[in-house]
């Protein structure tokens, strides 16, 4: 055997087990899941092949239609939120402060992102709990009366966004970091002699310079909001009533509650078309609005 065939074998064998991992967890569901979006199973019986069914099927179920809905409000809401929040604490840790200031603060905006979404929602639940949360008890000490957070059609979702938001601005905040130390400081310097101050220092200097990492930031940060699951699903249940139910959910449900495995892979491929075609209009947006160096 010769050095190069040698060196190629050694090559697969450590490709072998990555590669293995991504077929048989990855590749192998992806397509699984497509064939079974033009069949009928429900586990206990044989698949039955109904073609576009399911797919016109979904058309009429109201119960899918708001959750479409509810997840697209969701995204605007707290994709936009994120962003912005991430990106006024970006700039405020990068104006002059002290080395340990600045990594304290970069540690604890971080903190949130590491602990399980389920964890901080089951925490969450009973920070707003109606009858004995903290929320509300704060509350009544200035006079006002209990809220009711998680049972309230219209402050369900608020309080959803507010968690999703709380727990997740942080990887956007260490992209905008990283963005705006690319910034060169001759550019800021140059404003300055022109006049360039505050507001007008941010909008046409430091938002242009970091549009790339704010289209990387908004494209990864659309695609997690559009499969939000663990929040709604166990601060609210998708309630009251379906005001807070999302497409993840509706899929989790189809599949492991009703055995309606065709439905939940119908509604999964219509979801991945989704984020496609929105991903794609990012990127066709990006061509006006992101400026490289």
């Amino acid at each position: 055997m010769t050095t190069d065939s040698r060196g190629t074998l050694l090559r697969w064998i450590f490709l072998a087990p990555t590669m293995l991992g991504v077929g048989l967890f990855v590749l192998v569901p992806i397509v699984g899941s497509l064939v079974l979006a033009f069949f009928r199973w429900d586990i206990i019986t044989s698949p039955r092949f109904v073609g576009l069914q399911n797919f016109t099927d979904l058309a009429a179920d109201s119960t899918v239609a708001v959750s479409f809905l509810n997840t697209a409000v969701f995204v605007v809401v707290a994709v936009a939120a994120q962003l912005a929040i991430a990106m006024l604490l970006a700039v405020l840790v990068q104006t002059r402060m002290p080395a340990w200031l600045r990594v304290l603060f970069r540690s604890t905006f971080f903190f949130p992102l590491v602990l399980s979404a389920a964890s901080v929602s089951i925490l969450m639940k009973y920070l707003f709990n109606e009858s004995y949360g903290v929320i509300n008890w704060a509350l009544s000490l200035v006079g006002i009366p209990a809220v009711p957070w998680l049972t309230s059609p219209q402050w369900a979702m608020v309080v959803v966004i507010a968690v999703y938001v709380w727990q997740n601005f942080a990887f956007p905040f260490l992209l905008f970091i990283g963005g705006l130390a690319a910034v060169p400081q001759e550019v800021y310097e140059a404003g300055a002699i022109d006049g360039a101050t505050g507001w007008r220092r941010f909008r046409h200097l430091t938002l242009p310079l970091v549009s790339p990492t704010v289209l990387v930031a908004s494209v990864m940060a659309i695609i997690s909001a559009l499969q939000v699951f663990d929040q709604p699903y166990v601060l609210t249940r998708g309630g009251p009533g379906d005001s807070t139910r999302t497409v993840v959910m509706v899929i989790y449900e189809s599949a492991f509650r009703e055995l309606e495995f065709g439905r939940a892979s119908a509604i999964g491929l219509v979801l991945m078309v989704l984020i496609m075609l929105v991903t794609a209009a990012q990127f066709r947006l990006a061509r006006r609005f992101v400026f490289y160096q």
